[in-house]
């Protein structure tokens, strides 16, 4: 095995220093294409689809559950799986709480493709309680991109797409795929892939959020149990 070579620690501290800089001008790189992402055009959804979940029959704008923005987690689970793939379950385990992405006007679902009542067996046995419903029946996954014909036959992707609300109209806003989920998970990490962000005062473009009424940035956040919805 080939370590880190061993240096005392004033050496450390000067390496250190000098790989500062980089993860700084990487920082601001990361914040310019987030505002980039924030910029982009959004398009309005006009099907009418029909999700199955643990109260039934919903449509997009109920995933919203009242709030302004929606992140999707396309989970790959075929109608002939007996399980959700493994690494889309890795995915789900690092998923922080959703009351602090509530907090500021977002929810979050997962969606596959597979019929509902296989997928109850699986999320009880992965012991997960994130919101998760069925696109079984629908063109959600081949509209989004997540269920794709190659060589005569149906393949899965792993993908996430956001969308948001005005009153009843649903848009959709940015999708990613495959390698584009590396390093998502954390409340931030899925809020900047949003239009809103992470609704602070120093993110371009300026006033989204509020003129919206979306909640404040940080100065919202709390224990997940203190949250007032």
């Amino acid at each position: 095995m080939s370590l880190p070579e061993i240096v005392s620690r004033e050496q450390w501290r000067a390496a250190r220093a000098e790989l500062l800089v980089k993860e700084k001008a990487a920082t601001r790189a990361r914040d310019a294409l987030n505002a980039e992402r924030r910029g982009l055009p959004m398009v309005a959804v006009e099907e009418e689809y029909v999700f199955e979940g643990g109260d039934g029959k919903a449509t997009l704008l109920d995933l919203f559950e009242g709030r302004h923005q929606l992140v999707v987690y396309h989970f790959m689970f075929a109608p002939e799986w007996e399980a959700g793939c493994r690494s889309c379950s890795a995915f789900l385990d690092q998923v922080g709480h959703l009351a602090h992405l509530a907090a500021r006007g977002t929810s979050f679902a997962v969606v596959s493709r597979a019929p509902y009542p296989r997928i109850l067996p699986f999320k009880a046995r992965m012991g997960w309680t994130l919101p998760w419903y069925s696109s079984y029946g629908s063109d959600f996954n081949r509209d989004f991109e997540v269920t794709l014909e190659r060589d005569g036959e149906l393949v899965e992707r792993p993908g996430l797409s956001c969308f948001l609300r005005d009153r009843d109209r649903v848009f959709h806003t940015y999708s990613t795929y495959e390698r584009g989920l590396d390093g998502l998970g954390s409340t931030t990490s899925l809020l900047d892939l949003t239009a809103l962000g992470r609704q602070e005062e120093w993110e371009e473009p300026k006033g989204r959020a509020s003129a919206l009424g979306a909640p404040a940035g940080s100065e919202r956040i709390r224990y997940h149990d203190e949250y007032d919805e």
